[in-house]
């Protein structure tokens, strides 16, 4: 099976429902609100299963390290775009060095066969 399809797919599923976990967890206001409670949980489950699945083909270290950037680099676009909150110079050069740090180990590692 190729790679993509093994690893990258459930990969990309994981990241999409950290990214709605942890939006949710937002929502939650401090677990006070069911509906975002509860949707913040099973997102959470989801993305475990899909990264447990994601894990079959691409190395743990490798697997965390894309679906943490990603998250954070997400969560900070959502963070500024649906909840208005800010970024000042320095947090976006950590998140640049996050994506800098992804794109390397994808495009430059040879731990994982692309």
């Amino acid at each position: 099976m190729p790679i993509f399809i093994a690893g990258y797919l459930p990969l990309i599923c994981a990241i999409i429902l950290e990214v709605l976990g942890t939006s949710m967890l937002q929502k939650s206001a401090q677990f006070t609100r069911p509906i975002p409670t509860l949707m913040m949980a099973a997102s959470y489950a989801g993305s475990f299963y899909c990264l447990s699945l994601a894990l079959k083909a691409i190395p743990l270290g490798i697997a965390y390290a894309v679906w943490a950037g990603a998250g954070i680099v997400l969560i900070a676009l959502i963070g500024v775009v649906v909840f208005r909150q800010t970024l000042d110079a320095p947090a976006m050069i950590g998140i640049g060095l996050i994506v800098a740090g992804v794109v390397i180990v994808n495009v430059f590692s040879k731990s994982i066969s692309h």
